[in-house]
């Protein structure tokens, strides 16, 4: 399989997650202008499983380093299987969330708060448990992080027509989305070995490469969608969801970009754990969630999700930026 050593070559994996992972969520502007979030969604999980499946049998499966896809799946231990498959099913749980808040609150909110919120959690939590980079340098950034999605929900409330139910709404489906977001990458991280290039090598027995806990973390978000949807767990943002049938009569456009935003965020993830092996969960994951900025930029400025807010709230827009920008950069400092 392929295995990455070079730490200038895991941040470029890094940015290109981050580019995947906040630009994604276009796709959901492009399918239908009537086409539900919530069969958007069964479209966007096919397509992870997709590009998860392309990627064990190509970058997966070729290469002198670690073990082939199909060799690593027989060998595996189930407690890593379980562990890849429990982190598909919880990431699932705050990614609908995530849809929900996109579609209540729009991109430059939902992934700003959620997203947000979700690094701060996520860096704070596969560092206590890989401690691998410069602490103060981390924290720090984290703090700057925080800044900006307090600017952020502020910003939020200066746009004309909310109500304060709205707003609320809107802030409590991202954070929620955050809080559960924060924690899937340390369940598909422990699946993996130790972050040393060594260990992707000479993979350790039981243990999953990144590849084969792609596969089975992609498992865990269709098996979670099918339990989530007959509790109708996933119009819990909605008062009308859509009968399932409507799924049937979705125009190729509709199903097509469902899809594609599923592989776009799918190669994200692939390249975030590929990279782990030198950057270490905290930092990969942490530097993929500057995505955040690549989302809201979208949102800013492409769907001018904010035109019609007060005077003044381009400041606030412009010091989010600048925190957030700045928090990124000091985790990229302390991988050094």
């Amino acid at each position: 399989m392929f295995v990455l050593e070079s730490k200038p070559l895991a941040v470029l994996f890094c940015v290109i997650t981050m580019l995947c992972w906040g630009s994604w969520a276009n796709t959901q502007k492009l399918a239908g202008r009537n086409w539900r979030f919530e069969l958007f969604y069964w479209d966007y999980v096919f397509g992870v499983l997709l590009m998860s499946v392309i990627f064990a049998f190509t970058l997966g499966s070729f290469g002198t380093g670690g073990r082939p896809f199909v060799q690593d799946l027989q060998q595996a231990d189930w407690t890593n299987i379980g562990s890849a498959l429990a982190g598909g099913a919880l990431f699932n749980l705050a990614n609908i969330l995530l849809v929900a808040g996109i579609a209540v609150a729009g991109m430059a909110v939902a992934f700003p708060v959620g997203i947000g919120t979700a690094l701060v959690l996520g860096v704070l939590v596969n560092y206590l448990a890989e401690p691998k980079g410069q602490a103060g340098l981390l924290f720090t950034g984290v703090a700057l992080i925080t800044a900006a999605i307090i600017l952020d929900a502020i910003a939020y409330r200066r746009i004309p027509g909310q109500t304060p139910r709205g707003v609320f709404r809107g802030l409590l489906i991202a954070v929620l989305c955050g809080v559960l977001m924060g924690f899937f990458y340390r369940f598909v991280a422990a699946a993996m070995p130790e972050p040393e290039p060594a260990k992707f090598l000479n993979m350790p027995p039981g243990k999953l490469s990144p590849y084969t806990a792609m596969v089975c973390f992609a498992v865990g978000v269709l098996a979670s969608q099918i339990a989530f949807n007959v509790s109708k767990f996933i119009s819990w943002a909605t008062a009308d969801p859509p009968p399932p049938v409507d799924y049937f009569r979705g125009s190729f456009r509709d199903h097509f970009w469902g899809i594609i935003g599923g592989m776009i965020w799918a190669v994200g993830m692939t390249f975030s754990i590929i990279a782990m092996g030198v950057a270490g969960p905290a930092i990969s994951y942490g530097l993929g969630q500057g995505a955040t900025m690549v989302a809201a930029a979208w949102g800013v400025f492409i769907w001018r999700e904010f035109r019609q807010a007060a005077p003044g709230t381009g400041v606030i827009l412009a010091a989010m930026f600048v925190a957030y920008l700045a928090g990124l950069a000091l985790l990229v400092a302390a991988m050094a």
